[in-house]
């Protein structure tokens, strides 16, 4: 996807971003989206950052960015005032007086295949990445009846608006030739047959796996796609979980280290001096399980994925009993293992060609230069 950024607005930009994090991603209890602006409104820069803090305001207005795409919601539960008491209340102030908008993508981003805890995958060099916890409820089926010959047509068209994606394979359907049956009343208009007769067409079952979050535009292009008057169709909620979406990953070194050189590595991959962990067991380090952000829910996850060790943060001090003695816990700090997800977003919006034009005062996508780690150490 490339713009002609002369036009770009907001939703050019949020839409390129929920193309690796879509909305419907996101935990229930979280708050993702668009949190203070309009939509319709023109680019003049895009500052990326973790946190969205006052100063991270005043580095946007510096750099003439009218769009802050944030990691972390400011607003996480509802505001019932705003007088500037605390800082969320401060930020959203200064955002509204200074025409800044403030996305955020949180548990949405966390959730994706390419998201937060891929960027600490490659990080630490890990391959043969899978989901830790995969996603439920994310899937759905369409099944629809078509005349043999729009079959190859429609079928087409469906994989297109997004269905029929699984896992490492597209363009996934099962389809069976049989016959479909109907009799138009007087007000029917049917592309077979004559209406107030008995019709038999030879027809084509397709059915079809797809996102959810792409039912709106499945339909659409069946609806515009499919030949009849009337459309038959069913679309049934799958219980299956999506392997490809969900929280935390797994991965394996090439060749296992001993747990000195891997506390070493992690420390300098991670820009850490300091790492709260369970007892050491004095086995290699090969199978590593990472959760960005809060992860004490993923310990027993971690262990059935036969991980040697699960690098995450805010582990409490009876969590890291968890551990069992089956592997380590390594807590690196919340900051600390969500660090690089801002360098992850402006990667990925630049090569997805999202450039400013020379007109326009900034000109790119930035880097928030601010560190917003509200956490210190002596």
């Amino acid at each position: 996807m490339s713009f002609n950024l002369i036009f770009m607005t907001i939703k050019d930009i949020t839409n390129s971003i929920e193309e690796i994090a879509p909305l419907s991603y996101a935990e229930d209890f979280d708050n993702v989206g668009l949190l203070i602006g309009n939509y319709d409104t023109k680019v003049t820069g895009v500052l990326v950052t973790l946190d969205t803090l006052e100063t991270v305001i005043d580095e946007a207005i510096e750099k003439n960015c009218n769009l802050i795409v944030s990691f972390h919601p400011i607003i996480f539960s509802g505001l019932k005032k705003i007088n500037g008491n605390n800082y969320v209340e401060r930020v959203v102030l200064k955002a509204i007086k200074n025409d800044i908008a403030i996305y955020a993508m949180h548990t949405a981003l966390d959730n994706s295949f390419v998201g937060v805890n891929s960027k600490i995958c490659e990080m630490l060099g890990l391959k043969n990445q899978q989901v830790l916890i995969p996603k439920q409820h994310q899937l759905r089926k369409l099944t629809t009846y078509v005349p043999n010959e729009n079959a190859k047509h429609l079928r087409a068209k469906l994989f297109e608006a997004g269905a029929g994606n699984i896992g490492n394979y597209d363009e996934c359907s099962f389809n069976t030739e049989g016959y479909g049956t109907y009799k138009g009343n007087e007000n029917s208009d049917p592309v077979k047959g004559i209406k107030g007769e008995f019709h038999t067409e030879k027809e084509t079952f397709i059915s079809v796996i797809f996102e959810k979050q792409n039912e709106n535009k499945l339909l659409k292009s069946l609806f515009k796609n499919h030949p009849y008057e009337e459309v038959s169709y069913d679309i049934v909620a799958l219980e299956n979980s999506h392997q490809h979406v969900g929280m935390g990953m797994v991965g394996e070194f090439e060749k296992a280290m001993n747990e000195d050189d891997f506390f070493k590595h992690l420390k300098k991959t991670m820009k850490t001096d300091c790492i709260r962990h369970s007892k050491l067991l004095g086995k290699p380090i090969k199978r590593v399980a990472v959760l960005g952000g809060s992860g004490s829910f993923a310990i027993r996850k971690a262990i059935a994925a036969n991980a040697d060790i699960y690098v995450t943060s805010d582990i409490k001090y009876h969590e890291f009993y968890q551990a069992e003695n089956k592997m380590v816990i390594a807590d690196i700090g919340h900051y600390e293992s969500e660090q690089f997800t801002k360098n992850l977003l402006v990667d990925y919006l630049t090569k997805k060609n999202v450039n400013f034009a020379p007109a326009l005062p900034v000109g790119r996508i930035i880097l928030s230069e601010k560190i917003t780690n509200p956490i210190y150490y002596k």
